[in-house]
């Protein structure tokens, strides 16, 4: 016969309460939309083949998963632990933002002046106060301005603010900046 401590999940790690109803959450928002972001195919060679089959089985299985474990932890509420350990799972968000910013600013801006711009801000982010981390900030992203732009040929569009240059300096900045 089993022991009475056999039959309770044993979770004391920080954030794991939260972590699977955030995920069992998120995995039911995908099966609901798993209609609209995939197709059934009569054109399939056989039912393997079917392009909605392997996403249902996997957000199945993940549901399933999911699913069983918080009903394994269902006598247990998130605690401060808990909360303190989700918002240190949202800090890297923060970058992610940072970068879609930079994003939505590069055709407006121009690359090099926003990746400048971008090098020195997350530099000040980070805590540095002083002129050479600046600086180098400032080299990095005019050497990557330089290895997309010139070495890769990367073609990233013009700002949208170089139109208001002259002529012969619009034209070097739209090519080279």
């Amino acid at each position: 016969m089993a022991n009475q401590t056999d039959l309770f999940a044993k979770t004391r790690s920080a954030g794991l309460i939260v972590f699977v109803a955030v995920s069992l959450g998120l995995v039911l928002l995908l099966i609901t939309q798993i209609g609209s972001q995939t197709i059934w195919s009569e054109d399939a060679r056989n039912f393997a083949g079917q392009p909605r089959l392997w996403p249902a089985i996997g957000l199945a299985v993940m549901a399933f998963g999911f699913g069983l474990h918080l009903l394994r932890m269902r006598h247990r509420r998130p605690n401060r632990l808990d909360w303190m350990e989700a918002r240190r799972w949202l800090e890297p968000a923060e970058y992610a933002g940072w970068f879609m910013i930079y994003v939505f600013t590069v055709p407006i801006i121009g690359f090099l002046p926003m990746s400048i711009t971008f090098a020195c801000a997350l530099v000040w982010r980070l805590g540095y106060r002083g002129k050479p981390p600046f600086i180098l900030a400032a080299i990095f992203a005019v050497a990557t301005a330089i290895l997309f732009k010139t070495l890769l040929s990367v073609n990233i569009p013009g700002g949208q603010i170089y139109r208001f240059l002259p002529g012969e300096l619009r034209s070097f900045f739209l090519t080279y900046l």
